[in-house]
């Protein structure tokens, strides 16, 4: 903790050695860049850059009934994790169906689970793990491991250069697919990302992550912050917990619902909420056709009503700016839209997302 109240990382001392520019990002003390966030927005694209993300909060969930209880607290369904390592994208939900968090649960056995919760929610999301195992009255063991650090590495060239810092977890960690992890010397490795790149995040001890960091950054590793991680998810049309989706919005309106498993006749919290409810939006992807920049909070006008952007800003590889936005259902990829820009209203269309995905654009850009 810091003097001035915002908790840090294991890694904080390298970003201020750099000259990071700090802000304050859910009570933690974070690098937002290290000079140029569009710089280190394209060494992710076209090379490799890493960030530290040791303010999200992994949670270990280990006993008999493990399983069972992830099956009743998640909308996705660790059954289907049938590969030890293998991940699922996953949502907690609260009774009316509101989307708490959105996670990534890893299935290590029937007994043992990884969960990797958002730095802004990770007290409330173990303090509601904790309370529904009170209701279910399973014997669960949830360990927070605070003492652990993480670093995502991301971009076409990284799993090259990991390998050349970590000669030797090239042999296992080769084999891993998307959405997989294993267990090296200590360390979580996994293929996940937040950035629409290939990579690994790393999870480990705080003195084994300053090691890595420095080794990378010998490498030729680019650290990046979270301004470049931000416009790098809004590309990928990835949500971001608090704006692009909130307890007070189902999956089903945030772009989610292929992460809520209705198949089976499984119990989880918020289910019946949602078979009670029918949508009135969608989320969807807007394009700015004028000059401007799209932001979140933004009045979209439809030809079926109005809606409004949820994530917004200018997009470094399209070089135009782009929206995630709540709109009404029956608006389609290719309408024509508007966006409230300050007093203004702006001409922009309906796009399919996510933009941008390995370096390369997914929709058509119009030129101004």
């Amino acid at each position: 903790m810091s003097t001035t109240g915002l908790k840090r990382t294991p890694l904080f001392e390298e970003h201020r050695r750099a000259g990071a520019r700090l802000v304050d990002f859910a009570g933690w003390e974070m690098p937002l860049h290290y000079g140029s966030q569009i710089g280190e927005h394209h060494h992710v694209r076209r090379d490799v850059g890493m960030f530290d993300v040791s303010h999200m909060l992994v949670i270990d969930v280990e006993g008999e009934t493990a399983r069972e209880f992830l099956r009743r607290a998640l909308a996705n369904d660790v059954a289907r994790l049938s590969v030890p390592g293998q991940a699922l994208y996953a949502c907690l939900l609260n009774e009316t169906g509101g989307v708490i968090d959105d996670l990534i649960a890893y299935g290590l056995s029937p007994q043992r689970f990884r969960l990797v919760v958002n730095a802004a929610t990770a007290e409330k999301d173990l303090a509601w793990l904790i309370a529904l195992r009170g209701r279910l009255a399973l014997t669960v063991e949830l360990q927070p491991r605070r003492e652990w650090a993480m670093i995502a590495i991301q971009g076409p060239l990284a799993r090259a250069r990991f390998w050349q810092v970590r000669a030797t977890a090239q042999a296992v960690t080769a084999a891993l697919k998307a959405f997989q992890g294993t267990e090296v010397a200590g360390q979580f490795i996994a293929r996940t990302g937040y950035t629409g790149e290939d990579g690994f995040e790393v999870m480990s001890p705080a003195d084994q992550a300053v090691a890595l960091w420095r080794d990378l950054r010998a490498a030729g590793v680019a650290p990046c912050g979270l301004g470049a991680r931000d416009t790098l998810r809004l590309e990928a049309g990835m949500n971001l917990n608090g704006q692009d989706m909130d307890e007070s919005v189902t999956p089903m309106e945030s772009g989610l619902g292929w992460t809520v498993d209705l198949s089976s006749e499984r119990d989880f919290v918020g289910r019946q909420a949602l078979l009670a409810k029918q949508p009135q939006q969608r989320q969807a992807g807007v394009l700015l056709l004028e000059k401007g920049v799209l932001r979140a909070h933004q009045r979209v006008r439809t030809g079926r009503g109005e809606g409004s952007t949820t994530s917004g800003g200018f997009s470094p590889t399209l070089g135009h700016s782009i929206a995630l936005a709540r709109v009404p259902l029956g608006v389609a990829v290719g309408d024509a839209v508007e966006v409230q820009i300050r007093d203004k209203w702006l001409a922009a269309k309906v796009v399919k997302y996510p933009f941008v995905r390995m370096g390369k654009s997914l929709i058509d850009i119009p030129s101004f």
